[in-house]
C-alpha cells in the first residue's frame, strides 16, 4: 500500500507479527503508517519513490534481532535497520530506507509506566525509528538534541505531547538546584 506525502511517494510494507498489537490497538497499522509518513514529510529526501518496512513484533522476536545484529541479548522497544542512504542510479527504482521493528510487551509496558496511550507511544517509536533510518542518532549530546527536536516537531504535527517534557523539566530543575 502506498502512502503519499507532499512531493514524496512512499511505499510502506507493514507486517503485524504479534496479533496483540491489533487486539489492544485495532488502529495500530494506521497509527504506524501515519507516524512514518509524517516523519518522512519532515525529512529532506531526494525526489522519487521511497520504501521502508515496519514490523510490529513481540519482545522475543525483537530480542533475537537485537542479539543477532547488535550483540545485545535483551528486548528493546524499537530497532532500526538502515538500508540505502542515497538515491540509486536508476531514478525509477525506489530508495530503500530500511526496516523498523517494534516490540509489543516493552512498548506497552513503557506506555503504561509513562502514562501515555499505546497509540502515542507507538507513534513516537515509529518516528524515532524512521529518523534512525534517515541517519539521525542520539549517541552524543548535540546529535541527541537534534534528533529529539525533530521527534518533537513530528509528534506535534501528529497532535502528540512532547515525550521528553518530563526529562527536560527534571534536567532544568537539576541545573537550577
Amino acid at each position: 500500500m502506498t502512502d503519499a506525502v507532499p512531493a514524496l511517494s512512499v511505499d510502506i510494507a507493514l507486517a503485524v507479527l504479534d496479533e496483540r498489537w491489533l487486539e489492544v490497538l485495532p488502529s495500530a497499522k494506521a497509527v504506524a503508517r501515519r507516524a512514518a509518513t509524517t516523519a518522512l514529510a519532515q525529512a529532506a529526501l531526494p525526489e522519487g519513490p521511497v520504501e521502508l518496512s515496519l514490523a510490529l513484533m513481540d519482545d522475543a522476536q525483537v530480542r533475537g534481532l537485537n542479539r543477532d545484529y547488535r550483540d545485545q541479548d535483551a528486548a528493546t522497544n524499537v530497532l532500526a535497520f538502515a538500508g540505502e542512504t542515497l538515491r540509486p542510479g536508476d531514478a525509477n527504482r525506489p530508495l530503500l530506507l530500511g526496516d523498523v521493528v517494534i516490540a509489543f510487551e516493552t512498548t506497552a509496558a513503557e506506555a503504561k509506566a509513562q502514562g501515555k496511550t499505546l497509540s502515542d507511544h507507538l507513534s513516537h517509536l515509529v518516528v524515532h525509528g524512521v529518523l534512525h533510518l534517515l541517519g539521525y542518532d542520539h549517541g552524543e549530546t548535540q546529535a541527541a538534541e537534534e534528533m529529539e527536536g525533530l521527534e518533537r516537531a513530528v509528534l506535534a504535527r501528529l497532535g502528540i505531547a512532547d515525550p521528553y517534557a518530563a526529562e527536560t523539566q527534571a534536567r532544568v530543575a537539576g541545573e537550577a538546584g
